[in-house]
């Protein structure tokens, strides 16, 4: 298969839905792990495809959504020094943080430009040497790699004016504390793909053998969602969970080695505290001491003040999975993409967002 329209193929996914149907004799409940696996479920109709029997919960894979306002308030803050440049990715600048958020610093007057990549920030430095370019290096292990990739290339071009604000988060240890919590019972998880074809299948296998839970590394196609739901409910029904691969094309076992190094060269984990979830051990990236040179916190002194979340939203409920979109009352009343009030409404990987977008108003509220 060499084209995205063979993993959309009507015929196949029928045979899926089948197969998962006669395999899904007792109730079951899996959760998809990242927001990319969200928007598509729902852009599919894949939930309404599944026998009753199968319930799909939403995790906390949006890097946007589980950035914690303590770090938000602390880049808007950044943003207003004098001679600094903000760059971030687009996701990031509507997120309303405790006071305010990108898009109204910039309309303010803050110098925040989008940048679609690392790279794009780093010329910014090359450009503007007088001014200093603080990139806010958000995302999962995904991202992580290029990011560090722009410091390499930093230290070797000699640019004293880039920094990196590193909020990055790493997704094994979060699935740890999710399952250490015990506050919704899961019997399988859809493995997110962009991360592990960095990070490989391996880093999960703890998922299976301390938790007894099945796991499958999904793609972002029809049929890869739905071959690994029909994986899941395979180790389910035989009593044998294990982590396999449903997105070969893109994820290897033991991931990509080099990308793996970049990373590693330049980061070292850290605890990271996570949007409704608190702060998980060894789940952040900070860089190591010989390139600490780059980092924004040992530059730069703010004070935001302290962090407050939005009244009566329940974003941080929703990440983990314990509350769906409908339950928010601010959900599609008070809380939309237009006036957003948390994170997940924003972001083009939040539940909130995909709920909104692929079932109607009326629909998403009576759930």
């Amino acid at each position: 298969m060499k084209f995205i329209d063979e993993y959309c193929n009507v015929e196949l996914s029928q045979r899926l839905v089948e197969r998962i149907r006669h395999k899904s004799a007792r109730e079951v409940r899996l959760m998809e792990f990242c927001g990319g696996h969200t928007h598509a479920i729902l852009r599919y109709g894949i939930r309404q495809l599944l026998p009753p029997t199968v319930e799909m919960l939403s995790g906390p894979g949006c890097p946007v959504c589980v950035t914690a306002n303590a770090d938000l308030d602390k880049a808007i803050a950044l943003s207003g020094l004098p001679g600094v440049i903000l760059a971030s990715f687009g996701d990031m600048l509507r997120i309303p943080g405790s006071y305010s958020s990108l898009q109204k610093a910039k309309a303010e007057g803050a110098d925040i430009r989008i940048v679609y990549s690392a790279m794009d920030a780093l010329r910014l430095a090359r450009e503007n040497p007088h001014r200093s370019i603080i990139f806010l290096g958000i995302g999962f292990e995904a991202t992580a790699p290029t990011i560090a990739a722009s410091i390499l290339e930093a230290e070797g071009e000699r640019i004293d004016n880039y920094y990196v604000f590193s909020i990055h988060k790493l997704c094994p240890p979060v699935i740890r504390a999710l399952l250490q919590s015990g506050e919704v019972k899961l019997d399988g998880i859809v493995c997110p793909g962009h991360v592990s074809a960095i990070i490989g299948s391996q880093p999960y296998e703890f998922i299976a053998k301390e938790y007894g839970i099945a796991c499958a590394v999904a793609g972002f196609e029809p049929l890869d969602i739905l071959l690994s739901i029909d994986m899941l409910l395979a180790q389910i029904e035989s009593g044998k969970p294990e982590v396999e691969i449903a997105y070969r094309r893109g994820v290897r076992p033991e991931g990509n080695l080099r990308a793996q190094e970049i990373m590693g060269q330049v980061f070292e984990t850290c605890p990271a505290t996570w949007r409704g979830i608190g702060e998980v051990p060894q789940s952040g990236l900070r860089l190591r001491q010989e390139y600490q040179r780059f980092d924004t916190e040992k530059a730069f002194y703010v004070d935001p003040g302290p962090p407050r979340e939005a009244r009566g939203c329940l974003c941080g409920d929703i990440l983990r999975g314990v509350k769906w979109p409908s339950d928010c009352r601010l959900f599609g009343q008070v809380c939309t993409p237009e006036h957003p009030v948390g994170p997940c409404m924003v972001s083009s990987e939040g539940s909130c967002a995909a709920y909104y977008q692929y079932q109607s108003h009326e629909a998403a509220l009576s759930k």
